[in-house]
Parts: C-alpha cells; sequence; structure tokens
C-alpha cells in the first residue's frame, strides 16, 4: 500500500456583490469572495490538496480561470471532478484536514453542514477548523479568507 500527502493553500479577497460560499455553503454576510468561479476558497485549498497527493499537478492547470467554462463553477462539482480523476489513477481519499482562517463571519454555526458536504464529495472523513487573523494581515484587516488543506490519499 502506497500513502501520500497533499498541501492546498487558497486565498481569495472579499468583493461586494457575491455569496460567500464556504465548503459548498452558502454563508450569510455582507460579502462573499472575489474569483472566477464561485470562489470557495475552502474547497479550492482541498482540491489542490488532493491534486497533490495524487502528483496531479493543481487546480488551476484543471480548470484555468482564463476558460470561460469555469466562469461562476461551483468549486463542490469541480472537486468532486477532481475525486474521480485521481480515483481513475488508483487513489483513495482516506482524510481531509482543511482550516478556514477568517476574522468574520464566525465558522462555528456552519462547520458540521460545511464538513457534511466535504465528506459527501470527497467520499472520506474530512475535519474543517477555523482560526481568525487575531487583527494581522489581509485576514485581520478583513480584505480576505484563506484557506489550507492536508489530504492523506492511499493505493
Amino acid at each position: 500500500m502506497s500513502v501520500r500527502t497533499g498541501l492546498g493553500v487558497d486565498t481569495h479577497r472579499f468583493a461586494e456583490g457575491r455569496t460567500l460560499v464556504l465548503g459548498g455553503v452558502e454563508i450569510p454576510h455582507m460579502r462573499g469572495l472575489a474569483g472566477h468561479s464561485d470562489a470557495d476558497v475552502l474547497a479550492h485549498a482541498i482540491t489542490d490538496a488532493v491534486l497533490g497527493a495524487a502528483d496531479m499537478g493543481d487546480i488551476g492547470q484543471h480548470f484555468p480561470d482564463t476558460d470561460p467554462a469555469f466562469k461562476n463553477a461551483d468549486s463542490l462539482a469541480l472537486l468532486r471532478e477532481v475525486v474521480t480523476l485521481v480515483s481513475a489513477e488508483g487513489w483513495s481519499i482516506e482524510h481531509v484536514d482543511a482550516t478556514v482562517v477568517m476574522e468574520r463571519p464566525k465558522l462555528a454555526p456552519y462547520r458540521a453542514a460545511i464538513a457534511a458536504r466535504l465528506r459527501q464529495a470527497v467520499g472520506a472523513s474530512v475535519s474543517v477548523k477555523a482560526t481568525t487573523g487575531e487583527g494581522m494581515g489581509f485576514v485581520g484587516r478583513e480584505e480576505g479568507v484563506a484557506a489550507l488543506a492536508v489530504a492523506t490519499l492511499v493505493r
């Protein structure tokens, strides 16, 4: 049996007139995140972690932001597509551990729903955590959101 781990990191700035989507769940907030797709920073970090563990590139190679086909794309659907791609190479996702870094809104009321959506998308256990920037940097100034993820794959 072969075990691999991949790391994914993503950031998006806040934007007016957008819906805030994290892990496939719409979160009530005055601003969403800017991006070519739905800008789901958490799904993007997990997608990159899965691709990295399988040595299959990154999200930008598979779903470039220059391709109009991915304009406003559902990032959870893109994650499911990546799960299918890595599965075709003989990999299965064992576990995903992810952290969202943002000041507001607080993630705690939505954490269970986010983890459930992500578990369904990847077909494995998913741990979702949240922290703040403690008032420092672009996160602390509430300019954007960051997400980090680690995916463990087995074959």
